[in-house]
């Protein structure tokens, strides 16, 4: 698979860009585990063009990181593009648009998945970035609005005719936001159409290498992209990898061995942090999906939640590794919320 002339070889595994979450501490372990391409945290053009530094600091790129992408969002046309230009001096290897992001604050303003409202809209704001930059221009959406409003296959051919270079699809529309089950059907009838000549990237209810290879069979897509499946659970592209590859599961790990990552994590924030208490409440999200299934672990798990200082929680951490040293960790049923 190709992105412009950036080969990403056969089947690339993707890590969705989420919100407070592919900060450099996860990219990183994800790094480690086999996810192929990466993307910043969403990145508000607005802010972008008014130097904001909170925001250009989301663009900080590591040696890890590569291939990464800078994904911004917005509904001005005119700061899109500028704001595409100053991502490009940040030196990403493709610039990626946020058409399906369906959080209100974002959609209820006409960004995100509130372009799926005002499809001219969008293209020509894919138009004019694609124009404003050098690199590769790709862009992430949904199927459509809601139920009734499913345009995707319409939007791809539109979108691949302005210049986009690759197009990740989420299997939801807008109103269902995290709801419901993804369907990859519509994905798969984009992928088929014979008019597209772009990479299609699947994203949706990837919980495993089982659904991987399932909907990579349904669909053909060029490359699948996993979002909140790998919360807690970053390995899940070494899982996915390494079942497509051999047809076999490997074992699930064990809780020392999640203790030890959870660790590594926390050190990942800490040297971008540089504040151990900022490092550990940037953590909490992250806690919360750490250890499925476990059994009699909920005040454990509410001590690691309210936890403030970095010595309580590797206190915690040791005692959990400890106390469940010959468990494995349960990823079966786990839902994704």
């Amino acid at each position: 698979m190709k992105i412009g002339t950036l080969d990403l070889g056969n089947l690339p595994l993707f890590l969705a860009p989420m919100e407070d979450v592919t900060y450099k501490s996860f990219r990183y372990l994800c790094k480690k585990y086999g996810a192929d391409v990466m993307y910043t945290e969403f990145v508000n053009s607005e802010a972008l063009i008014r130097d904001v530094a909170r925001t250009k600091r989301k663009m900080t790129i590591f040696d890890f990181d590569r291939p990464l992408a800078i994904q911004i969002y917005g509904s001005n046309i005119d700061s899109m593009a500028g704001a595409a230009k100053v991502a490009e001096l940040a030196n990403p290897d493709f610039i990626d648009i946020n058409f399906g992001c369906p959080m209100k604050k974002i959609a209820a303003k006409g960004a995100g998945a509130g372009l799926l409202r005002d499809i001219p809209k969008m293209v020509k704001m894919a138009e004019e970035v694609v124009k404003a930059v050098r690199l590769p221009v790709t862009a992430k959406t949904r199927l459509g609005w809601d139920h009734d409003d499913m345009p995707i296959v319409e939007v791809a051919e539109r979108l691949q005719d302005v210049g986009i270079q690759a197009l990740a699809i989420h299997g939801r529309t807008r109103s269902q936001l995290y709801t419901g089950e993804a369907d990859w059907s519509l994905i798969a009838e984009v992928k088929k159409n014979p008019r597209m000549k772009i990479p299609i990237i699947g994203n949706g209810d990837i919980t495993g290498p089982g659904k991987a290879k399932a909907f990579l069979e349904q669909s053909g897509v060029d490359g699948l992209m996993i979002g909140r499946g790998s919360i807690g659970r970053p390995w899940i592209f070494s899982e996915v990898r390494h079942y497509l590859n051999t047809g076999e599961l490997l074992l699930p790990p064990t809780v020392p061995f999640v203790v030890e990552n959870v660790k590594d994590q926390l050190n990942q924030s800490l040297t971008w942090k540089d504040d151990p208490r900022r490092a550990v409440l940037e953590m909490r999200r992250h806690f919360a999906r750490y250890f499925p299934n476990l059994t009699d672990f909920k005040e454990m798990r509410i001590r690691l939640l309210r936890a403030n200082e970095m010595e309580e929680v590797l206190q915690l951490l040791d005692q959990i590794a400890e106390k469940y040293a010959d468990t494995s960790v349960d990823y079966t049923n786990i839902g994704l919320k």
